[in-house]
């Protein structure tokens, strides 16, 4: 870091300089303007933005798609009168409760107007306080005049850089200012980073320190911001190669009034400015982009990411499908490019929803792939022959093949248990199908993969493939290690999805065989999405033991729109089992309640190391970067 910090370069202007660029290590929002202004418009969320609301329970979010500052995904059979209660309720929340006006306010009469006192408001500036005013500067008695003020003990300044916070080692300092970052742009007006901007007044060694974590990952809500920090950049380059992430997951232009061609014109985020980005950060690692930019990657862009950013480990294109970005990308990957590597160095790749890119582009690109780890080709057109053409160096822990209709069951599952690449390495596995146009998994797939599997499986989305009742003895094992489970659309019955929870007795009342050696379960997720079987009645019926409390760690119960709405109208007797409904989108979810008496420390929050950052459950994206949930990225992972 000395590079950054020279004796002729004074702190103070410097951090002033990071202040007025918005700070774009996570950019932290100015001062509130007018109501109404344009600089209002410009400061709001990313359209459509998902957030996992930790302070609610289980699959809570907050949607900035139909509003900024209330979340939107309550219990469900809400109506119009709870929705306005709840916005009256942020609003009373985002009000201060007093007025605390300066101990030297002279007062609205001593404000002279055309040489007289206008107003008449004097008295009333009392009540405003109410018992926090202690009374004006001009009414100050004697007696509070002379009052004796106690004497308090006088720290001894530290001489420069000796201090105690000073003296410790870089490395440590690298461990504690992260966690003075936030990874998410609140919304409204909320200040970010104000920590980090502390820390850099404070002192040389803290700035030096905090620079890292500030320009370490950068956070692009809106072009105003990404035109500060490039602009910033371009002054002072040492800074780019602080510069490990570039994330565009929460970028928009919706609402700032422009047309693509006024953004344009503007040169803020374009082709040419991200490409001029990419050049001043030659040791980027994480590269998250979406729809939003997808006319503004080009083939140059595309070709500085893949073959000239050698230390690149994940690249996200999330729902990239312009015909511009599809153009470039397929050149890019074209078997005559000479200056594409045979071996890429990503280890996370995403082309969630980039429906576009043609085949040929994929079977080029996934044999450079030596070192992957996380996959997500989901509503793509991969085929059979470029999944098998992944390299065996490769350990995959996290495949997404959702609405992929390309492939065939029978080589995915050829694929899953024979490839060297998900030899015991597999966490995460996607294989939904959308049943109206494509069946994946057919029932002899299904028998043949599921002993198969590793136990090193957290993740399995099975909904579309056609299960049934002989699977059971299949599904059993699964359960034990398993934490997500979805068998949307199958010909279960009722009885036999209770079965993945209690053992089945014996007639003759002793215990069986079964009932000896049970293992509980760790499913926390179950997804029963579209099964006849599950019904209002019957998930409300007295004898139905999936919401009773010997069914725990299970906690989310995702159903279809049909139950949700029978959901809704029985919403005591929801409470009553101790389960409350909970929407966003198209998905709903029915979620335990966690005990009253049980402290939020000892909750469960849901997050687990192969979730990279996610909390909450039946995520239909792989992040390839850790971090919180969030912009569109969120709108894909939990809505669509």
């Amino acid at each position: 870091m000395s590079d950054l910090i020279t004796p002729a370069s004074p702190i103070r202007p410097h951090a002033r300089a990071l202040l007025n660029s918005s700070s774009p290590a996570v950019s932290p929002s100015p001062s509130p303007p007018p109501s109404g202004s344009r600089l209002q418009r410009v400061e709001r969320t990313s359209f459509s933005s998902v957030k996992e609301d930790d302070c609610g329970g289980p699959q809570s979010f907050l949607d900035s798609s139909a509003s900024s500052s209330r979340p939107t995904a309550g219990g469900g059979g809400a109506d119009d009168h709870d929705t306005a209660d709840a916005m009256a309720t942020t609003v009373a929340i985002q009000t201060p409760s007093f007025c605390y006006p300066c101990g030297r306010f002279k007062g609205w009469k001593d404000i002279r107007l055309r040489g007289r006192g206008m107003s008449k408001s004097s008295g009333d500036l009392r009540l405003l306080g109410g018992d926090k005013l202690q009374g004006w500067e001009w009414e100050k008695s004697p007696e509070r005049l002379d009052a004796a003020v106690p004497d308090r003990p006088v720290a001894q300044p530290y001489s420069p850089g000796q201090s105690p916070l000073e003296r410790l080692p870089v490395e440590i300092l690298d461990e504690i200012l992260p966690l003075l970052a936030v990874d998410i742009p609140p919304n409204g007006y909320t200040h970010r980073n104000v920590d980090l901007i502390s820390c850099l007044l404070t002192s040389r060694t803290l700035h030096a320190a905090t620079l890292t974590t500030l320009y370490n990952r950068i956070t692009i809500p809106h072009s105003l911001i990404f035109s500060k920090f490039l602009d910033h950049v371009s002054q002072h380059p040492a800074l780019g190669t602080v510069v490990r992430r570039l994330d565009f997951s929460h970028f928009s232009s919706v609402g700032l009034g422009r047309t693509r061609r006024m953004n344009s014109e503007l040169q803020m985020v374009t082709s040419a400015t991200l490409l001029r980005c990419l050049q001043l950060t030659p040791r980027l690692q994480d590269f998250l982009v979406q729809e939003h930019l997808d006319n503004d990657i080009d083939q140059a862009v595309i070709a500085k990411l893949f073959c000239d950013l050698p230390l690149l480990r994940a690249i996200d294109f999330c729902a990239a499908s312009s015909l511009a970005f599809k153009d470039a990308f397929t050149a890019v990957m074209s078997p005559s490019n000479a200056q594409l590597p045979q071996t890429l160095n990503l280890k996370r790749l995403s082309l969630h929803e980039c429906a576009t890119l043609p085949a040929s582009a994929l079977e080029s690109l996934l044999p450079r792939l030596a070192h992957l780890t996380h996959l997500d080709l989901g509503h793509t057109q991969v085929t059979d022959s470029a999944l098998f053409s992944i390299p065996t160096t490769a350990r995959l822990t996290h495949l997404n093949l959702i609405r992929c209709t390309r492939i065939s069951g029978e080589r995915v599952v050829e694929f899953l248990t024979t490839h060297p690449a998900l030899n015991k390495s597999l966490v995460y596995l996607n294989l939904q199908a959308d049943l109206s146009r494509y069946r994946l998994l057919s029932q002899d797939d299904v028998e043949v993969l599921l002993p198969q599997l590793p136990s090193t499986l957290k993740a399995l989305n099975l909904s579309g493939a056609k299960i049934v009742p002989s699977h059971l003895p299949f599904l059993l094992p699964l359960t034990k290690h398993l934490e997500e489970l979805s068998l949307g659309f199958s010909e279960l019955s009722f009885d036999d999805i209770t079965h993945l929870f209690v053992p089945r007795s014996s007639d003759s009342g002793a215990l069986s065989v079964e009932e000896e050696n049970w293992v509980p379960p760790a499913l926390h997720y179950l997804d029963l999405t579209g099964i006849p079987a599950v019904t209002p009645g019957r998930l409300l019926s007295n004898t139905n033991v999936l919401l009773r409390p010997m069914t725990q760690p299970l906690e989310v119960l995702e159903v279809s729109d049909k139950v949700i709405s029978g959901l809704r109208q029985r919403v005591a007797t929801s409470m009553r089992f101790g389960w409350v409904l909970r929407e966003l989108g198209r998905r709903g979810w029915y979620v335990r309640e966690p005990p009253k008496d049980l402290a939020a420390s000892e909750r469960d929050s849901g997050r687990r190391a192969w979730k990279m950052g996610a909390m909450f459950w039946g995520m239909r994206k792989i992040p390839v970067a850790w971090g919180e949930v969030g912009g569109l990225y969120g709108h894909y992972m939990f809505k669509k």
